[in-house]
């Protein structure tokens, strides 16, 4: 928000019930983009690193929450995110994915990976630096 104009439709009190998020990461490459993450203040937000993305107790975890945050690497192998929106659109969890795409990624590259998330996503986001997935994730609360 830049104006006192814009500041008015900003809302003054927290949300009437907090809200429990997952984030993702779909590949190792983006676990130290969630680690830096995790090192901050968040209310109901767990993070899972790549490794754990396709344990089913994992999974169950996941889609347990209201929100499901899928981070990956344009270019990486995101198949996870198969995995993932299975078990969050069989409980109906709503899912967002970020796609960090660094500017030497074609756009072939990135829309290979946006092939594998596309399907599970109900929102993707292209970002080209990783700290843009802190202010969106943080807009989500």
């Amino acid at each position: 928000m830049s104006s006192a104009a814009e500041a008015r439709f900003r809302l003054a009190s927290p949300a009437s019930c907090a809200r429990v998020v997952a984030v993702v990461a779909l590949d190792p490459a983006c676990d130290d983009v969630l680690a830096r993450l995790a090192e901050k203040s968040w209310g109901g937000v767990r993070f899972f690193p790549a490794s754990a993305a396709a344990e089913r107790a994992v999974l169950d975890e996941v889609a347990a929450g209201d929100l499901v945050v899928m981070v990956a690497s344009a270019g990486a192998d995101a198949s996870a995110a198969g995995l993932i929106g299975r078990a969050c659109s069989d409980r109906r969890v709503h899912t967002a994915t970020f796609v960090i795409r660094a500017a030497s990624v074609s756009d072939e590259v990135l829309s290979n990976t946006l092939s594998q998330v596309r399907p599970w996503s109900l929102m993707v986001v292209i970002a080209s630096e990783d700290d843009y997935v802190e202010d969106i994730l943080r807009s989500f609360r």
